[in-house]
């Protein structure tokens, strides 16, 4: 399903415009030094005026940015606007990496790999047991994992391997709200994550794809696309209560596997002798065991 509105991944010049508007929305005048003045204000926000002066460019210069008819801001002005709107690191660096997406017209959309995984990602992912691991395409689709990898997806066994995707899962199975103990923190870092996607390939039809039927969906997944937060985590904690082994408190890392097909890995882990490894243990041997990286093992192989 495909649904095309003005939340959905755009065009590279649309979507710095998205961003800065998202941003100046969440200041009020208070935050940067200025007077609030008389009557309602429309705009819940700083206003286009406001911002262009606090940064030191026109209005008109400023409204052609948000609309995506200005396609070349300089270096100067990108900063100018970053310290206007007050951004943290993350918010600067995405913002930085939208203008340079935004001169680019000659965008190539890729389209995510669903072929095996090679078989050095394989026996990675045999050798992190018991710690829970598996491997995804660049929109989130999983791909390979070892027995609690999928463990650690409590249901999605249950869906074609087509539809397996952690976003999906996540906002549309009915189990996930129950498993995670902050559904909102950890679901902030799954949409902050399509949405850095979607300043360097706007219009990529897979993730347009997927998008699309999440904001048709899911009204929580409305919400966070719309609020445009650009710092997925990599690393950290998270609590889980998991149907299988109980309640948790694991460590998890995220990590980029090099490779043309954009492939990432997501492991779990927890110090030896500590219940959470003994939870760990009991879910490697519980959890299904119908594995794409033994699939694609075998396939490796056999001998052509």
């Amino acid at each position: 399903m495909e649904v095309m509105n003005s939340s959905t991944p755009s065009s590279p010049g649309t979507e710095l415009g998205v961003f800065l508007r998202s941003r100046r929305d969440r200041l009020t005048p208070e935050d940067v030094g200025l007077v609030r003045g008389a009557g309602v204000r429309r705009t819940p926000g700083l206003r286009r005026e406001e911002l262009a002066a606090l940064a030191g460019i026109s209005i008109d210069y400023y409204i052609r940015l948000e609309r995506g008819t200005e396609r070349h801001p300089s270096v100067a002005v990108v900063e100018s606007l970053a310290r206007a709107l007050d951004l943290n690191e993350d918010e600067r660096h995405h913002l930085q990496r939208l203008a340079v997406q935004s001169e680019r017209r000659d965008l190539v959309s890729r389209v995510s790999s669903r072929r095996p995984v090679g078989l050095g990602v394989t026996l990675l992912l045999e050798r992190l047991r018991p710690f829970p691991a598996y491997v995804t395409n660049r929109i989130g689709d999983v791909l390979a994992w070892n027995p609690g990898g999928l463990g650690m997806l409590p249901g999605i066994e249950d869906w074609p391997a087509a539809k397996r995707n952690e976003a999906r899962f996540a906002f549309l199975h009915p189990g996930a709200k129950a498993l995670y103990g902050d559904w909102t923190g950890q679901l902030t870092g799954v949409v902050s994550g399509l949405r850095t996607l979607a300043a360097t390939e706007p219009d990529a039809a897979d993730l347009r794809e997927l998008v699309g039927e999440l904001l048709v969906k899911s009204p929580e997944f409305a919400g966070m696309w719309e609020r445009y937060d650009v710092a997925p985590p990599t690393t950290g904690h998270k609590r889980l209560h998991h149907p299988v082994v109980g309640d948790m408190r694991v460590g998890y890392q995220a990590m980029r596997l090099e490779g043309p097909d954009g492939l990432g890995m997501l492991s779990y882990y927890a110090e030896p002798g500590s219940p959470e490894h003994d939870q760990f243990v009991l879910l490697d041997s519980m959890a299904p065991t119908d594995s794409v990286a033994a699939s694609s093992l075998e396939s490796e192989s056999e001998p052509s």
